[in-house]
């Protein structure tokens, strides 16, 4: 469920002079999720499909960054399920084909802004990493990030077999972007 939260493309909003626009590298960014399965254990899984774009700051300490996440590609290597987990007792794909995330601000550290899981807004906070930046083989620039939030599924309408499994859902992004 986790994973839910990044969906949709990344634009990163700069209040410097100077800033770069990314576009999401799919091949190397992931958006993933756990939480915990009868107090016994954690299943984790993935969205497959992801894009995004973000803009940032020469100094990297400012920018913003928009993403959308395919509900239906949540994956957590167990075919029965991830269609429940497609089905409305969960993510409802159907009705709610799209998770995104639209950012209001960063300040190098922390990106703050709206997640849209199963129809509904709320505000989130994820802590950010640099990993790092630099040319590519292939002539182009890359920045690479990685950022985490825990939210409860529960405030987006996603209530079913808790606690069960639980209500509050780890998410991590690992965010490889290819500059403009």
């Amino acid at each position: 469920m986790k994973a839910l939260l990044l969906t949709s493309a990344a634009v990163l909003v700069s209040t410097s002079a100077i800033a770069a626009d990314y576009q999401v590298d799919p091949a190397h960014s992931f958006v993933t999720f756990e939480v915990g399965h009868l107090g016994v254990s954690t299943t984790a899984g993935r969205f497959n499909e992801f894009e995004g774009s973000f803009n940032l700051a020469e100094d990297s300490q400012s920018g913003s960054a928009e993403f959308t996440i395919q509900a239906a590609s949540v994956d957590t290597n167990h075919e029965a399920r991830d269609k429940h987990l497609r089905s409305p007792d969960f993510l409802d794909v159907k009705q709610f084909p799209t998770i995104t995330f639209k950012s209001t601000s960063f300040d190098g550290e922390e990106l703050k802004g709206d997640l849209t899981i199963h129809g509904i807004t709320k505000p989130v906070s994820f802590d950010v990493e640099k990993i790092g930046e630099g040319s590519d083989p292939w002539g182009g620039y890359r920045a690479g990030f990685e950022a985490s939030t825990t939210i409860k599924r529960s405030e987006f309408g996603v209530s079913y077999f808790i606690p069960g499994v639980t209500d509050e859902t780890e998410i991590e992004v690992f965010i490889e972007g290819i500059r403009q």
